[in-house]
């Protein structure tokens, strides 16, 4: 769809020439007071909004398109913050690999935007080796406490879910030992060096982003409130908190000299400074402090494993999913379904395009709730679920004109808020890596002296008898956080990720829909308005109660009115915009005859860029 056409979809009153609606320069004093005062954006506060303003003209490309993809041919690299993809570029330059540069960009996050990373949490990948010439997969996701039991976590859970903050939620930490075991197999440059550009960083300061800063001082509001079940918070206060313990403002400076020395550690003594070292005594000691259950024991049993990931094929192009415990499959599921409907028939953020889209996602996540689990502990049956012929039984479920009621999960056969970055260098190899510590800044505990948050991800277990993602000690929980990858003609095409719990695997299908349903690129893919569906029939621990047999479907307010009107007429309860649209980065891989060519594009929602080289 060209340029024209998106802006043909735009309220007249937005097409009026900015000059026509304008005052003359020379007002009397009559006319300045009759002008109803416009509204000044101050540097953090939450938005600034004019129905009656969009977006400038750009002249060529989606109207909608924020800015151009950046090109080059050596590298690329893109981030949720700046400071971070210069640094990937920094080590891509110096002879480092894209995991090099994977691991040194996760390193500054975790200083850099502590509200969606950091070496408390988990991490997965999706790397396309240029010399076996095929994905491979790294699952980095911790256990929960072998010491902590079933019993105990039902006696001191609420509502039958765990508590999002506190140590009954955190399991071990995995980030780590994932950069560790990819560095074993595809670094380049020593280990140490990759950590010098997240210490200096960490020491000298660097101011902080808009929506960074916004999210940090949320977070910490949560860790002061009373009775929100944390064990002790002084802690995060002191680490993220600076003088007020509010966190920082936008452009203020934030330090954290305490990571900085975990860092050192770290680069020094490897992933065993961290799983087997002083640093795993400072975390036992710290669990015990404060009645928590996380060990040296359980640190030291943790490794990340190479996984194949799955994949299917949606109209020419292959989508590839982590399996392990991630939500991956629902990607697949959803475009599998979607696969059934001419969606570039139904029109480019039509309401058909819409409601299509939305119902596979009901009756993927149903089967999510149902059967994704750690498949070290439960037999999930991942071969059906991605299947061609479930998806062709599941897409007659969806009718064009109504909301298919009620929803269920699929009968198997009998048997048995995230960082996203990605990364690309002069030999071929594309990193697709997402990091997080769960919900927010992660569990509100901060051991002592150690500058970094562990992760909630336990929140998301099940309690239910017989369930397969029900809690055991020394089990993975359910994970939401997946990289994306999509090749084609089994040659690379798109390290991407969509950040951001349940919207991931939304946001990934949009993606892989705008583009190749859409011919939308890489940019514009993204800046496109967007859709999320919240609730489920069967939670797994994160969806908001109270949203009624349907869900609710949130449109960003890009959305047509005219498609907005139509959804609620089908049946839909429309919500208003929240932020959770997630946040999405993407390196394309392209040929040039010969010659290879990155592009690279980020999120307009986030606080990042991408740069090539």
């Amino acid at each position: 769809m060209r340029r024209r056409a998106f802006i043909a979809s735009l309220p007249a009153a937005a097409l009026i020439p900015a000059v026509a609606r304008a005052r003359p320069v020379g007002r009397s004093r009559q006319d300045v007071a009759s002008t109803p005062e416009l509204p000044i954006w101050k540097a953090g506060e939450d938005r600034f909004e004019r129905p009656d303003v969009h977006a400038g003209d750009r002249p060529v490309g989606a109207s909608f398109a924020s800015r151009t993809a950046a090109y080059g041919l050596n590298g690329a690299a893109g981030t949720a913050h700046p400071l971070a993809t210069q640094v990937g570029i920094d080590v891509l330059k110096a002879g480092g690999s894209a995991v090099d540069a994977a691991i040194a960009i996760n390193a500054c996050l975790g200083f850099l935007e502590p509200t969606s990373s950091g070496i408390g949490g988990d991490a997965y990948a999706m790397i396309w080796d240029p010399r076996q010439k095929k994905v491979v997969g790294l699952a980095g996701s911790g256990a929960s406490p072998r010491g902590l039991s079933l019993a105990t976590v039902r006696a001191r859970s609420k509502n039958g879910t765990l508590p999002p903050l506190g140590a009954l939620s955190v399991s071990v930490p995995g980030a780590v030992d994932a950069w560790w075991t990819m560095h074993q197999r595809y670094g380049k440059l020593p280990w140490a060096d990759l950590f010098q550009p997240a210490i200096a960083h960490a020491e000298a300061g660097a101011p902080v982003p808009d929506i960074i800063a916004y999210y940090i001082r949320r977070n910490l509001t949560g860790f002061w409130r009373p009775g929100n079940g944390l064990e002790e918070s002084a802690n995060a206060l002191r680490t993220y908190g600076l003088a007020d313990g509010k966190g920082p403002r936008a452009g203020q400076v934030f330090r954290n000299p305490d990571l900085a020395r975990t860092y050192r550690a770290i680069a020094r003594g490897g992933r065993d400074a961290f799983y087997r070292g002083e640093i795993a005594q400072v975390i036992e000691r710290y669990f015990k402090r404060i009645g928590g259950w996380l060990s040296s024991a359980d640190l030291a049993a943790h490794h990340s494993e190479w996984i194949a990931p799955n994949n299917t094929d949606y109209r020419g192009t292959t989508v590839h999913a982590l399996g392990a415990n991630t939500q991956g499959l629902a990607t697949l599921q959803m475009l599998n379904i979607l696969e059934h409907f001419d969606l570039k028939g139904a029109g480019f953020q039509s309401p058909l395009s819409i409601h299509l889209q939305a119902e596979a996602k009901r009756l993927a996540y149903e089967d999510r709730a149902r059967y994704y689990a750690d498949p070290h502990f439960a037999r999930v049956p991942v071969e059906w679920l991605i299947s061609k012929d479930y998806a062709a039984q599941r897409a007659k479920l969806i009718r064009p004109d109504r909301l298919l009621s009620p929803v269920y999960p699929g009968q198997a056969p009998s048997h048995g808020d995230t960082t996203y970055f990605s990364c690309a260098d002069k030999d071929g190899m594309m990193v697709s890596m997402i990091q997080s510590n769960f919900r927010g800044m992660g569990s509100g505990l901060v051991a002592d002296g150690l500058g970094f948050m562990f992760q909630d991800r336990g929140q998301l277990f099940s309690l239910k008898d017989g369930h397969p993602n029900i809690y055991a000690p020394g089990k993975r929980p359910f994970q939401t956080i997946i990289p994306g990858f999509a090749t084609r003609n089994g040659q690379p095409w798109m390290s991407f990720g969509v950040m951001g719990g349940d919207m991931q695997p939304q946001g990934q299908t949009q993606i892989i829909v705008n583009r190749v349903d859409y011919g939308l690129e890489i940019q514009s893919a993204g800046d496109s308005p967007r859709w999320h569906h919240e609730g489920s029939s069967q939670s797994m621990g994160e969806d908001s109660p109270g949203l009624g047999p349907n869900g609710l479907l949130r449109l960003e307010s890009g959305v047509p009115a005219a498609t907005r009107r139509r959804l609620a007429e089908i049946g839909w309860t429309i919500g208003e915009p929240d932020g959770g649209f997630g946040r999405y980065e993407c390196v394309e891989h392209r040929m040039d005859g010969t010659t290879r060519v990155y592009a690279a594009a980020s999120e307009m929602r986030a606080d990042g860029c991408a740069l090539t080289y």
